[in-house]
């Protein structure tokens, strides 16, 4: 009994089919090599580009364009004082260090320091708390009021990078028009865009650029737009966060808004301004007592 039907066929034509069978085997065996070889190759260079478009992204992110940081702002900071006018200073070269503000000697006037993200809640909670009662307090001499616009809550704005485009903002116009930073500064609290929203737009920057009556407003609109002063905001906010915090025991940014008086931390409610008050008022006893020498003793009577 056998298995199945014998191949009838002669031997030669068994063989010959056989052949024939094989090399196609091989062709597509070899055509499966090729597709294989193919998919390996494009798939090593897919790969090598995207590693190769990394390392372009991480460098040109780690070279920052060597860009002058803004006039007026010599110590990270736009000092405010008298008339609301801002106290000149140099623009420094994208590599010096900051130059910290000399405090007052005689202890009269009171230098109040802010380190503050136009993002940040409790910034705008301590701004709007105590701007009416600063604002004459600075116009007439008594307080130097120093803003350092920094940029920490970059990420919290729905990828608009608005802590970041408002600080470079408040740059431009310390940059080219100064004495209306102020007012500018005091409009980006008022309504201030909440925390995780996309916050105000470059269009509405500049137009309360316009509203806080800034001069030189063409150059101020092409700094915004061109972010001029960005990688300067963000070297900044790094030193801030690095520490240590000039002219004060502060070793370094943890909290916002820092809030300096004569170089000591406010630690009070920011949204009472008797307590605010308070400590200025003991600050400013602290500094006068500290830089007016102690009458010499009399000579007792002998």
């Amino acid at each position: 009994m056998t298995d199945g039907p014998e191949d009838s066929r002669p031997e030669n034509e068994r063989r010959a089919a056989a052949r024939e069978k094989a090399r196609q085997l091989r062709t597509t065996q070899q055509r499966k090599d090729r597709r294989n070889r193919l998919f390996l190759s494009g798939g090593i260079v897919v790969g090598a580009l995207a590693i190769i478009a990394v390392v372009v992204i991480i460098i040109v992110t780690a070279i920052r364009p060597t860009v002058p940081g803004p006039k007026n702002m010599a110590s990270d900071g736009v000092v405010v004082g008298a008339g609301l006018k801002v106290q000149p200073t140099p623009s420094l070269s994208a590599d010096a260090s900051p130059i910290p503000t000399t405090p007052d000697a005689s202890g009269s006037v009171v230098n109040i320091r802010v380190y503050v993200d136009y993002l940040c809640a409790l910034c705008g909670d301590f701004q709007r708390t105590n701007a009416e009662q600063l604002e004459p307090l600075v116009k007439d001499g008594a307080v130097t009021m120093e803003v350092h616009p920094i940029a920490i809550l970059t990420s919290h704005s729905n990828g608009t990078r608005y802590s970041l485009r408002s600080a470079n903002a408040a740059a431009c116009v310390a940059n080219y028009s100064p004495n209306s930073f102020w007012n500018f500064n005091n409009s980006l609290f008022e309504n201030q865009p909440k925390e995780g929203s996309s916050g105000l737009t470059d269009a509405q920057l500049k137009d309360r650029v316009s509203a806080s009556g800034a001069k030189s407003t063409s150059s101020i609109d092409s700094c915004i737009d061109d972010g001029t002063y960005k990688n300067w905001v963000t070297d900044a906010s790094d030193r801030a966060l690095a520490g240590p915090i000039p002219n004060s025991s502060v070793k370094k940014l943890t909290i916002a808004p820092l809030v300096l008086v004569n170089g000591k931390q406010y630690t009070g409610s920011l949204k009472s301004a008797s307590d605010f008050k308070a400590f200025v008022l003991q600050a400013q006893g602290d500094s006068y007592s500290t830089s007016t020498p102690s009458p010499s003793p009399s000579p007792s009577a002998g």
